[in-house]
C-alpha cells in the first residue's frame, strides 16, 4: 500500500517519510489532521502500518538500496528515492528503535550454555529404566547479574523445548 504515497507531492513525501519513521522511533507520528484531504481514513492506517513495516523490514533484513527500491517498484522514482534517502538518513535510528523495541519484551539475555547427556539405568522405584537425560545448564544475565539455571529433560521435554525456541525465533525473524 506504498503506492498511496505517490498522492503527494515529492518534496512533501520526505517530510511525511521522516514523521512516520518519527513515530517507529517512538516520537510524534504524523497526524491524519495534516493529511485528512489527501486519504480516506482506512488508507491513511494502511499507508501508515506499510510504511512503517517497510521501514523495519529494510533495516532488519538489512536490505540492500537495490533491494529497496525493488520494494517500491509500483511508486513514482521520485517518491521511491524521497522513502530510500530518508531511509539512508535514519537507518541506525530505525536499527536502535527495533533493538529497543525487541529488548523490552525482557532484558534477561541469555550469556552460555552448556549441557550433557546422562542415561538414567535404573531408579530407587524401577530396577530397569534405561532412559536418556539431558541436563542443561544456561546462564542468564539479567540486570547486570548473572545467574545460572539449570534443568534436567527426558526426550519429550527435550522435543517440546525445541519446538518452543524454534516458534520464537520465528517471531522474532518477522519482527525484522
Amino acid at each position: 500500500m506504498v503506492v498511496l504515497l505517490s498522492r503527494l507531492p515529492a518534496t512533501e513525501c520526505i517530510k511525511f517519510c521522516h514523521r512516520v519513521v518519527d513515530g517507529l522511533c517512538g516520537r510524534e507520528p504524523p497526524r491524519r489532521s495534516e493529511h485528512s484531504t489527501t486519504w480516506s481514513p482506512e488508507e491513511w492506517l494502511q499507508l501508515l502500518d506499510s510504511l512503517s513495516a517497510f521501514y523495519r523490514r529494510a533495516v532488519g533484513s538489512d536490505s540492500s538500496e537495490d533491494e529497496v527500491l525493488g520494494g517500491l517498484a509500483d511508486v513514482g522514482s521520485s517518491h521511491a528515492e524521497a522513502v530510500l534517502s530518508v531511509l539512508r538518513a535514519r537507518r541506525e535510528e530505525i536499527h536502535h528503535a527495533l533493538l529497543d523495541r525487541t529488548n523490552s519484551i525482557s532484558s534477561a539475555m541469555l550469556q552460555g550454555f552448556d549441557w550433557q547427556l546422562k542415561l538414567s539405568l535404573s531408579s530407587d522405584k524401577i530396577s530397569s529404566l534405561h532412559t536418556p537425560l539431558l541436563s542443561l545448564s544456561l546462564d542468564v544475565r539479567e540486570d547486570a547479574a548473572l545467574r545460572s539455571v539449570t534443568m534436567e529433560m527426558n526426550r519429550e521435554e527435550l522435543n517440546t523445548l525445541i519446538s518452543s525456541l524454534e516458534a520464537a525465533n520465528k517471531v522474532v525473524l518477522q519482527l525484522k
